[in-house]
Order: C-alpha cells, then structure tokens, then sequence
C-alpha cells in the first residue's frame, strides 16, 4: 500500500515509516522540517504543516495516490487552564484536531469513489482521560477522537476505514517545548505530576515507539481492527479501568495510584 505519515521526523512518526517499509509499503513520510527525514529509508520524504492548506494541497499533488494516510503529527505544551496562552491553544487545537481532518478533508472524495482508503489517527490515552496541566493536549485529542468516530459512521459505508490509536507513554516522549514561566499557585501540582509515568509503566520505563508503529501496520492490514486501539500496557490498564468506573471512583482510584493529595 501507498502511505502517507504525517510527523514523521522523530519518534512513533519516524518509528512507524520504518516498520511500514521494512513490511513492504510504499511510504510518504511528511515533517515540517524536511531534512529530519533524511535518515527514514522511504520511497518520498516531503515537507508537510498540517496547519496550511497550501502546504497540504502542495504535498499531495507531489505525494501522488494514496492508499492510507497516519496522523501523527501533533503540538503539545503544559500548563494549567487558568493562563494557558490562547495562541498555543489555538496552534494545538489546529496540528491535532484541525490538522487531521483538514488532510483528509483532501482525500475522502476520491476514495470515496474508488470504495476504499484507511485513516489511522494517533490519539493518545488523553483522548479518554483528562489529566491535570495536560487540558490543552488532552481537549485537542478528545476532539480528535469524536471526529474520528463520526468519520468511523461517516466513511465506512463506502469501504472507508478509520482507525484511533491510543498509546500512553511512550519513549522519547513529545518534543519538548520551552517551559515559560510557572504560576506559582500551582508549584505543588507541578511537584506531584511530574514522573508519574514512573509510577504506571515501572521499573522498566516507556516502551519505545516501535509498539506504536507495529499497532498501525495491525490497523492498515488489518481490516478487522477495531476503531480504538490502545497501545502499551499503561494505556490498556487505565482505559480498562475508566470504563468501569464512574467519575468519582475513577478519581479516587488515580489520586491513591499515583499519591497526589492536591
């Protein structure tokens, strides 16, 4: 199959086009930076901002057919609602949620013709549960989710399959992005919820992003994958035990697991 992989510069993007392509797919991988693609041994590395339309038309015409396309792309950045900056909010809201549809947005018509197509949208654990100094990522990819499952109702009568890959930590962890200056009002929420990545993955640490990678081969082979898919035991552990519980329980349970008082 052709594919095209959005973010594909570091991490599950670059992860994912290298276990597509030693599988035998044809694999497009895009980045914002071009010349971070330059160790991915792929059929096409071009540049793609997900965030700009001339950007995306551009690539496409340049990407040729496509069979399936992995949103990977993604923005991030910490803080707590209070004074998150708007403009970052917006840029996160626009590279994860916006970004993906406005992709696909390109593709549907002529799939929709020819019967076919995959959309493989990275998620994450944050797209089911909401976590403190995380409300910005966490409500883009909640976005993402609802949007994936409408396109799930949407697109599948014409032969159109999508896919929601939910990981929870994974090694090296997103990009990371300049700290800024902290409220100090939230110094102890800061203390309690750094590392507690720790506390859920174990001694062990964060799987690598090899895991991911081999969950969207499943999903674009496989044409009995489910619509979510969490990967990494963190990940299945915490969406098991939200599906369970209500609101009140889920949280009782988190605050004794991860000891946070706040």
């Amino acid at each position: 199959m052709r594919i095209l992989i959005t973010g594909a510069g570091r991490a599950i993007g670059a992860a994912t086009a290298t276990v597509l392509a030693q599988a035998g797919h044809e694999v497009i991988a895009t980045a914002r930076d071009v010349a971070l693609l330059d160790s991915l041994d792929v059929a096409l590395r071009l540049a793609l901002d997900v965030t700009d339309e001339v950007s995306i038309t551009e690539t496409l015409v340049r990407a040729g057919d496509i069979d399936a396309v992995v949103n990977n792309a993604a923005a991030h950045g910490q803080g707590p609602l209070e004074d998150y900056p708007i403009e970052r909010l917006r840029l996160i809201f626009e590279t994860n949620a916006i970004g993906p549809i406005r992709l696909v947005q390109h593709l549907l018509p002529s799939w929709r013709e020819r019967g076919s197509g995959v959309i493989v949208n990275i998620s994450s654990v944050q797209g089911r549960v909401a976590t403190p100094l995380e409300g910005a990522y966490a409500g883009s990819k909640y976005a993402l989710e609802a949007m994936s499952e409408t396109l799930h109702y949407e697109m599948r009568h014409f032969g159109i399959r999508t896919v929601i890959i939910e990981p929870g930590y994974i090694a090296p962890g997103m990009k990371p992005m300049p700290k800024g200056e902290r409220n100090p009002a939230f110094a102890d929420l800061w203390q309690e919820w750094e590392n507690t990545d720790s506390k859920l993955n174990g001694p062990d640490g964060r799987p690598g992003p090899e895991i991911v990678a081999r969950a969207v081969q499943g999903a674009i082979e496989d044409e009995t994958t489910p619509l979510r898919v969490p990967v990494g035991a963190d990940a299945e552990l915490i969406l098991s035990t939200r599906s369970q519980l209500n609101d009140q329980d889920f949280e009782s349970l988190m605050r004794q697991t991860l000891n946070l008082r706040w």
